[in-house]
């Protein structure tokens, strides 16, 4: 087994033996410390399971007996979960169950070892770090914590105790929403204040002196002094809580994530509470042992680093140092996405922003947007007065673009028309310094063509950002034809501190997200153009469990929108691109869905499927998939991208692609789609598949 994680960062699980005032014996601390800092999370794989387990040895061992085990973690982490690094690197079934039955074994160690036992918690601690806590009698938690399970994000389950401990302390409707509903929420954390209210803490403490007041709470709970209380949970709302958890599943994997329907199964077998608990843990290590041998859960872990290695250094980005600094920011435009990004870069950025637009009325509009959003933000605690104050002097507009002259990046963020735009930067670049960026949020047009006729398209770049702005975290950082690298390395410099993951891409239509999902979005509409009904064309592509139905990604994005792009695409692939009657017929009325109500179709829509050449639902998915097949190929020959991998961390990123199907790419290969279109895998096996 050491052999597959032989590049482990140990975690240590350090002894000491402390005197506490009010204690007749002494306590035994264990720390746990990579020997990294905060940035290399403390971990569990064999190296480190194997330490806890000898720092337990010796805690036995120990003489006088200690009267009670703490275990704490290092500055700003407790643990953090499993060490997935070797897991690519497993190859049997028998090493999975192995990794599952000894954190097990390791972990009930603190639950039966005959003495009190406490959790420290003075940091993050996610999966199998929570997991240790939760096999500690009592815990204690630093406001600034947070706890979370992350596996069912990621195509697994909590696998060392947590499916059947957490459902038996904080009762079964608050256990599903950690294991599952906020994993499958884009892995949503829960704070340290929050992991008290819902018990799965007993204590919150503040975080400068935590480890000394953790110790006298610890103390008075020995002597008697501090009663530890915890409501006995309720057994018959296992049932209703079960059915809204398969009912989260469904909704937002379509049923097709195997760790998700695992999940709630294990959550099922906590019902039965300690008398179930062997049988529980049983079935744990039988869904770890499948899970981690699974093409699911190692497309997960291929997603996963996607997100926290290649988004942090992006490919093809030019040397950091020649980014310039950014003091001030202009915001052409003050509609809803131009203000969106005018908070955004008030918030982030701190530095003075200034909207414009051709009237008073909309400039008041927009500026009063990111006011009240400051506002609210202050309301609910997350800025404080002076704060709020700071920002909020920090927006103004005007009607006149002088005040841009001296801005170090504008924006601009106006109406989708090529000669609108050109007309908006040349107008800008009239008045700006020599060092300041133009960029363009542009969804679809051409930013070659957009700064072709100033007299510096060098300074040009492509920001292209997603709606909601606050919330999505991609940025697509569009090179045009002759961006140089101090403007793009300006606009990655940017990109990082607006909080954004960036991908470089190559100034081609719609760029990749907007591309691909416009082309997926197409086979759809065509398939309900020719006949096929709403109702199958809304659930055909449910086994590739994406978080909305076509239809509903085609409100979110919006009718004008999609329309847009869509006939954009046409003009520059006819032959792959439509554009649907029926998408056309809505924007024409204004409809914002194809439903009047939760499936009925408008009745001024009816008749939009009425086409004599219906698809099945296979047939439809069979086409979307193919389609998407053929793209990112093109795609990939056209050079849009440094390489596959971007792709899908942009899909992932900002189409909300699940981590469990591994990015677009790594479901086609998986069904076999890339091979049967394209000829060849997009990844080689054992990438975010098992190994060959």
């Amino acid at each position: 087994m050491s052999a597959v994680f032989e590049n482990e960062v140990v975690t240590q699980a350090h002894v000491r033996y402390l005197r506490v005032p009010g204690l007749a014996g002494e306590l035994a601390l264990i720390t746990l410390d990579n020997g990294q800092d905060h940035t290399r999370p403390s971990t569990f794989g064999p190296g480190g399971l194997a330490s806890l387990d000898a720092a337990l040895d010796e805690v036995a061992a120990h003489s006088p007996a200690p009267v009670a085990i703490a275990v704490t973690g290092k500055p700003f982490i407790f643990a953090v979960g499993a060490d997935l690094s070797g897991v690519p690197a497993l190859t049997s079934a028998e090493d999975a169950r192995e990794i599952a039955e000894t954190g097990h074994r390791v972990f009930r160690r603190l639950t039966d070892g005959g003495v009190p036992t406490f959790a420290f918690v003075n940091g993050a601690a996610m999966g199998g770090g929570l997991e240790l806590a939760l096999h500690c009698r009592y815990r204690t938690i630093a406001s600034t914590a947070v706890v979370a399970f992350p596996e069912v994000f990621l195509g697994l389950v909590p696998g060392w105790g947590g499916t059947q401990l957490l459902p038996d302390l904080v009762g079964i409707d608050a256990a599903v929403g950690v294991i599952v509903e906020n994993a499958l929420a884009q892995n949503k954390v829960t704070s340290g204040p929050r992991a008290a209210e819902l018990g799965i803490a007993d204590v919150v403490l503040e975080p400068a002196d935590f480890l000394e007041r953790s110790l006298e709470w610890a103390a008075g709970v020995l002597a008697g002094e501090v009663t530890v209380s915890r409501p006995e949970v309720d057994r018959s709302a296992w049932d209703d809580a079960i059915a809204r958890a398969r009912g989260i599943v469904a909704a937002r994997t379509r049923g097709a994530s195997p760790g998700a329907l695992r999940a709630v199964e294990l959550l099922d077998l906590a019902r039965a509470g300690d008398t179930g608990f062997t049988a529980g843990t049983a079935a744990e290590d039988d869904a770890l042992a499948e899970l981690l041998m699974s093409d699911e859960l190692r497309a997960g872990l291929y997603s996963f680093d996607l997100v926290n290695k290649r988004a942090k250094r992006p490919a093809g980005a030019p040397d950091r140092a020649l980014a310039r600094k950014v003091t001030k920011v202009g915001v052409v435009g003050a509609g809803l996405m131009a203000s969106q990004l005018a908070l955004l870069f008030v918030r982030r950025l701190e530095v003075p922003v200034v909207l414009t637009d051709i009237d008073q009325a909309r400039v008041d509009k927009g500026v009063g947007y990111v006011h009240g959003e400051l506002e609210e933000l202050a309301g609910r605690g997350r800025l404080s007065p002076d704060a709020l104050n700071r920002l909020t002097g920090l927006v103004t507009g005007s009607l006149s673009k002088d005040v841009f002259a001296d801005a170090d990046l504008v924006i601009e963020a106006v109406f989708e028309e090529l000669s609108v735009k050109q007309q908006v930067l040349a107008e800008v670049e009239a008045v700006v310094s020599a060092e300041c960026v133009l960029a363009t949020n542009t969804s679809a047009l051409s930013v070659t063509e957009m700064a072709s006729k100033l007299e510096h398209p060098e300074r040009v770049v492509g920001l292209h950002f997603f709606n909601p702005v606050a919330v999505l975290p991609l940025l697509e950082v569009v090179r045009a034809g002759q961006t140089d690298d101090a403007t793009l390395a300006t606009a990655f410099a940017v990109g990082k501190q607006l909080g954004k993951s960036c991908v470089l891409v190559a100034d081609a239509p719609a760029f990749v997200v907007n591309r691909l999902l416009t082309r997926f979005l197409g086979e759809v509409t065509a398939a309900v153009d020719a006949g096929t009904p709403v109702a199958v064309a809304e659930t055909a592509l449910d086994p590739l469990g994406l978080p909305m139905t076509p239809f509903e990604l085609l409100s979110l994005v919006g009718p004008p929108v999609a329309l847009h792009v869509a006939e954009r695409m046409h003009e520059a692939f006819p032959d792959r691109f439509g554009v649907g009657e029926g998408l056309r017929r809505m924007v024409e009325l204004g409809k914002t869905s194809v439903f009047s109500e939760p499936g009925v179709i408008d009745p001024e829509l009816v008749g939009i499927e009425s086409g004599d050449s219906p698809l099945t639902a296979a047939e439809l998915r069979s086409n979307a998939e193919r389609a998407l097949a053929e793209e990112i190929r093109l795609m990939l020959d056209e050079g849009v991208v440094q390489a596959v991998q971007d792709i899908d961390l942009a899909m992932l990123l900002g189409a909300g692609w699940p981590f469990w199907l591994g990015g677009i790419s790594a479901y086609l290969d998986r069904v076999g789609v890339s091979e049967a279109v394209t000829g060849k895998r997009f990844l080689p096996r054992g990438v975010a598949s098992l190994p060959a």
